[in-house]
């Protein structure tokens, strides 16, 4: 057992505690100052949690099969940047992000058909909630039998799995204007039309945004599951799945790490365009 490498991160944990916890107390006036301390305050303490991991690792001598250090990870990554690139255009760039256009999409003009319809709002939600029930290692086989063993096969497992989340949220975000409100326009001779797009759909967009947000995480992970059942020789999945049998674990975290980087860029993307547009919301004048 190597005491040095657990000590020295035990040291620089202890040290960037200390000046987080001065960070957070500060006050600064300006705005930027205070996007700049929201910014820095998160990233110390990641960038501390892998000290303590590397330290970790390197002092108690774990097997890099059991858990690869950080730095070695690093190394996978700067000389694998060719085969992540590719498996990062199938994965995010094709299945990710045509699937989740689509199930958004749809999830979304049914939820203004269901509105106009009473039948639909009957028959049509309960049947999404049975199909949001599926299990995503059942449906994703069934889904490379019928598309193939392409990204389409990826995608139409991404458009099931953020149908729901859009369907659901919108219905609620469009029952979210008062009745007042909805009487107001009617008094102005306003058609359905009109009421919809100048009034509930500005009242439902921090609705529809938050299915936005969930369904940006559901469709990396939906569509990395469904690549272990099927895929052309490129893709995280697939690679996540190769590499694990091959014992190339520093290749599998290589993976997780460029899964995890863009899912929180896709993420905070949406983010950044629902502060721009529901800037008027108080959790946005608020934040």
């Amino acid at each position: 057992m190597n005491w040095w490498p657990l000590i020295a991160a035990l040291l620089f944990w202890a040290a960037a505690w200390a000046l987080n916890e001065w960070l957070v107390r500060l006050s600064p006036r300006s705005s930027s100052a205070r996007r700049l301390l929201g910014i820095l305050v998160p990233a110390i303490f990641g960038v501390t949690l892998l000290v303590l991991w590397e330290g970790m690792v390197r002092g108690f001598n774990i097997s890099p099969v059991l858990l690869t250090p950080p730095s070695v990870i690093w190394e996978r990554i700067a000389s694998s940047v060719p085969t992540l690139w590719a498996d990062f255009q199938q994965t995010f760039l094709k299945a990710v992000l045509i699937g989740y256009a689509l199930g958004c999409g749809a999830g979304f003009l049914t939820a203004i058909a269901i509105d106009r319809s009473p039948f639909l709002q009957r028959g049509l939600l309960p049947l999404g909630n049975f199909v949001s029930a599926l299990p995503i290692i059942g449906v994703a086989p069934i889904m490379v039998m019928w598309f193939g063993f392409d990204w389409p096969s990826k995608a139409a497992v991404v458009i099931i799995m953020t149908f729901f989340p859009m369907l659901v949220n919108t219905v609620q975000g469009l029952a979210a204007s008062s009745a007042i409100d909805r009487d107001l326009m009617r008094t102005y001779a306003s058609s359905y039309w009109q009421t919809l797009f100048k009034l509930r759909l500005p009242a439902a967009a921090p609705f529809i945004f938050n299915a936005l947000k969930i369904n940006s995480t559901l469709a990396l992970i939906g569509a990395i599951v469904a690549e272990f059942f099927g895929t052309p020789i490129v893709g995280m999945g697939f690679r996540i799945s190769t590499e694990v049998g091959r014992m190339n674990i520093d290749m599998v975290w290589a993976e997780i790490a460029v899964a995890a980087l863009a899912g929180s860029l896709f993420y905070g993307l949406v983010a950044l365009i629902e502060r721009a547009v529901t800037f008027w919301h108080p959790s946005m004048r608020s934040a």
